[in-house]
């Protein structure tokens, strides 16, 4: 899976209230070692809680799971 199809799948699960969320937070998280990176870049216009208790949530859901989260501008 590359980092775009895992990135995409995450959006999909958070648009249908975190359905298996924790499958793609592994498939991301491969996805970033394979390419060598350590963080990853969402957009939060496509988040459903577009706020900053919401990203804070996200990024400390990630984290828990060994991904580091942050958001483009």
């Amino acid at each position: 899976m590359t980092l775009t199809d895992a990135k995409e799948a995450i959006y999909t699960s958070l648009m249908n209230g975190n359905e298996e969320i924790d499958l793609h937070i592994r498939n991301l998280k491969a996805a970033l070692m394979a390419e060598g990176l350590k963080e990853v870049e969402f957009d939060p216009a496509r988040l459903v809680q577009n706020n900053r208790a919401g990203r804070k949530m996200m990024q400390s859901y990630f984290k828990k799971r060994g991904v580091s989260v942050k958001f483009s501008d």
